[in-house]
């Protein structure tokens, strides 16, 4: 039966689910596939697969007469990685979907925090609640902005369309019409924090942000560096090294999109970061560098091999780091290593 099929349908494949149904999916097709044509929620939790019983990667290609079981988690959600590996249109859609509403909600949440922080250096302390007065002036700003709905108006300062402090700015001639003052105290302390200048105020970073927020691959801030925020038009805000040539030519040329950010107390995750590991090339240093990585908890995300020079090669790494001090520890360990000629940080340039 099996010849049969595939001499009949060579570019599909039929695998069981664990109560015997049979599943026809194109030839290619994924774990990740199979889990969307059972059904979106176990697609949209999937975290791995069980094929004849042995677990197995989200992206391992079916077989004919695979029996297929998905491994979920109520915490999980789609990876944008997904979409490199899906062979149906269905996964694909779902995939797609999930991410858009997912921005959008990130979005809506920083738009949020932003335009209450530039509230607040007006001296308000919150943005208009639910009653028919509130409802009133979020009418009457939603017309001056050209925004359908407040989610519109607020995704669209969390993607950097709008500036929050000139929407901050109509909001309060707004409620002043509705009798609403700002707070003398509340404004004289936001300017006092600010250095006596207009600001959106800080806004901390520990990593959880979610879409609307993204660490720039040109220098990938850490925790412990000085960072700026870059709210491009459309894009969201992006997170550069202070130091940054890219955020330097940015602060030149758009410096109104520039926001004040700060590193929280803890991050909720490892970070990114770029090193480049001159070497004298020899047989196994690449596995005595990974292991010395290993040891010291920084993971390898990337490598890849710059081979221009084959005596003295470049080996440039991203690394999963908690923090500069944790890269700083990395760093030294490697230095000690009789193959390393050097050891740099990969600012201004994709690692």
């Amino acid at each position: 039966w099996d010849h049969v099929k595939v001499d009949l349908y060579p570019d599909a494949v039929y695998v069981f689910t664990p109560k015997s149904r049979i599943l026809a999916l194109p030839r290619g097709a994924t774990v990740v596939d199979f889990a969307y044509a059972i059904h979106s929620d176990v697609g949209d939790r999937a975290t791995a697969g069980r094929i004849n019983g042995e677990t197995v990667p989200l992206r391992t290609e079916l077989r004919n007469g695979d029996v297929v079981q998905v491994i979920t988690d109520a915490q999980a959600v789609p990876n944008v990685a997904w979409l490199s590996f899906v062979r149906t249109g269905r996964a694909r859609s779902k995939i797609r979907h999930h991410l858009k509403t997912q921005e959008q909600t990130a979005s809506e949440a920083l738009g949020h925090t932003l335009l209450t922080q530039a509230l607040r250096a007006e001296g308000l302390q919150q943005l208009p609640g639910d009653t028919d007065a509130d409802q009133a002036v979020w009418e009457r700003l939603l017309r001056f902005t050209g925004s359908r709905t407040k989610a519109d108006l607020l995704t669209d300062i969390g993607l950097g369309k709008r500036i929050a402090n000139m929407v901050a700015k109509r909001l309060v001639l707004l409620l002043a019409e509705q009798g609403v003052r700002p707070d003398a105290v509340l404004l004289s302390r936001e300017r006092l924090a600010a250095g006596d200048s207009a600001t959106q105020g800080v806004l901390q970073l520990d990593g959880s942000e979610g879409a609307s927020v993204r660490y720039a691959p040109c220098c990938r801030p850490i925790p412990g560096d000085p960072i700026v925020g870059y709210l491009g038009r459309g894009e969201g805000l992006a997170i550069h090294v202070g130091t940054c040539s890219v955020a330097q030519r940015l602060l030149h040329r758009d410096s109104e999109r520039f926001l004040q950010v700060e590193w929280a107390d803890e991050a909720s995750r490892p970070f990114e970061v770029g090193v480049t590991v001159s070497i004298h090339n020899g047989r196994g240093v690449l596995a005595r560098i990974a292991a010395q990585l290993a040891e010291q908890d920084a993971d390898i995300v990337h490598v890849e091999m710059d081979d221009i020079s084959p005596e003295m090669p470049q080996l440039r790494f991203v690394l999963a780091v908690r923090d500069t001090a944790h890269l700083e520890a990395v760093t030294r360990t490697l230095k000690r290593a009789p193959y390393v000629v050097q050891v740099q940080r990969a600012i201004g340039q994709r690692a």
